[in-house]
């Protein structure tokens, strides 16, 4: 949530920015701009009437410890109508705040000046390539069809149990993930970050603090008898657990880490691109969380993302680092990487990961401050990435690493899986 202060006083800069967005509502800046004037000023006048109204009550008590009645009585007179002023302008004020807060978490984050502009996934800039990408026999097999034939993979089963979008995995399939898992969660360690296990549903202020309500609501999987939701990914519930908390400086950078399943309903999706483990409603994923102080956020940012591409590096996979433009960003986020591999049998570029920086936007409404040296309490930036999402990194190793012995395993996996080969 952005800052009301700060689009008083940059009107023009924050229009600018949100135009890189795409954002359609230039008005509700300005409206924005005028419920706050119309706050403070009521803000103004309930402090003074109130002030007013303390002021005589002194009064009053002073004149009856002095015997002076008669002017007491004449004072108290006027107290009844401060009172009822003093309540009118409380529930104007209240009323005017909740107008603002209503129309303020609509403005999405505004967008780091690095952003290029564009309208849709076209548009992105690839920042960064690695790799070759393998060349394959002419009998290739898309990872479905391989999850079939070494029988690691039941996407039917699923179905039965649950429905579209809800694998099983068996046997090695189900090995792979747990070592993909372990494998993600060791070297998250090895850089720092402190392992955490969080639960896998929020409450409402959960995820309005990460910014996931009101604006994906449609998205998330919700439990209604007990107004809880599914998370969508760890960065939920681990960037809440420091809402409502003041860190101190010396704390920063604060680095987690957790394994979850995540849900997403995925609404609208549909047809060849989203076959097989290229979009699930239930899959498994580390995340990696950061909050920092604001001058460091950016080195953070591109921290994160070298240790993304390091754990693409170690698995052998191909991948491009693609700077999101501002029709492809979140809502939330002010800059973001998004780390694609290449997935040789469908020979198409696949999501992976995305590491983004949303400064205060979170924060703000989480209300994550910390105390600087000096004591001054100032919100702090928030970070995560993922590190990684399983389902595209099982559907490239499948579909890369396939000959006619098997499927291997990466080296640096062995370790983890316990064997080398699919077969």
């Amino acid at each position: 949530m952005l800052q009301v202060s700060y689009i008083r006083e940059n009107r023009e800069k924050v229009l600018e920015r949100l135009s890189v967005k795409n954002f359609k509502q230039p008005e509700l800046v300005d409206e924005i701009i005028s419920l706050d004037e119309e706050r403070r000023q009521t803000q103004s006048q309930l402090d003074s009437t109130s002030a007013e109204a303390n002021s005589i009550a002194k009064q009053i008590g002073e004149l009856m410890r002095q015997g002076q009645k008669e002017q007491a009585e004449g004072l108290k007179a006027k107290s009844p109508a401060l009172k009822e002023r003093v309540k009118e302008l409380g529930d104007k004020l209240a009323s005017l705040e909740e107008k603002l807060q209503s129309q303020i978490v609509l403005l999405p984050n505004l967008p780091h000046t690095s952003v290029p502009k564009g309208v849709s996934a076209e548009d992105n800039e690839v920042a960064f390539e690695y790799g070759e990408k393998p060349s394959l026999p002419e009998n290739a097999l898309p990872h479905w069809e391989l999850a079939a034939k070494y029988d690691i993979i039941d996407f039917e089963l699923g179905n039965k149990i649950t429905g579209a979008g809800f694998p099983v995995y068996k046997g090695k399939g189900a090995k792979l993930q747990r070592a993909l898992i372990n494998f993600f969660l060791d070297h998250a360690e090895e850089a720092g970050y402190r392992e955490m296990q969080p639960p896998i549903v929020v409450n409402e202020a959960s995820g309005f603090g990460t910014g996931q309500l009101p604006d994906k609501e449609g998205q998330m999987y919700h439990v209604g008898i007990d107004n809880l939701y599914l998370i969508p990914t760890a960065e939920v519930p681990v960037t809440n657990l420091y809402r409502d908390v003041i860190l101190k400086e010396e704390e920063l950078p604060v680095k987690n880490c957790a394994y979850t399943p995540c849900f997403r309903r995925e609404a609208g999706s549909y047809g060849a691109h989203v076959r097989g483990l290229n979009r699930l409603h239930q899959f498994d994923k580390v995340e990696i969380v950061q909050i920092s102080h604001p001058e460091k956020s950016y080195d953070i940012l591109e921290e994160m993302s070298a240790h993304v591409q390091s754990l693409l590096k170690k698995l052998e996979l191909p991948y491009r680092v693609l700077r999101l433009c501002g029709g492809d960003m979140s809502f939330t986020s002010a800059l973001t990487y998004d780390m694609e591999v290449w997935c040789a049998a469908q020979a198409r570029w696949l999501e992976v990961s995305s590491v983004s920086n949303f400064e205060t936007f979170q924060s703000n409404r989480l209300k994550l401050r910390f105390k600087g040296k000096e004591g001054k309490t100032q919100l702090a930036h928030t970070l995560n990435g993922s590190a990684l999402a399983l389902p595209r990194i099982v559907a490239s190793l499948l579909e890369n690493n396939q000959t006619e012995k098997g499927i291997r395993i990466p080296a640096a996996l062995v370790p983890y899986t316990k064997f080398e080969w699919i077969d």
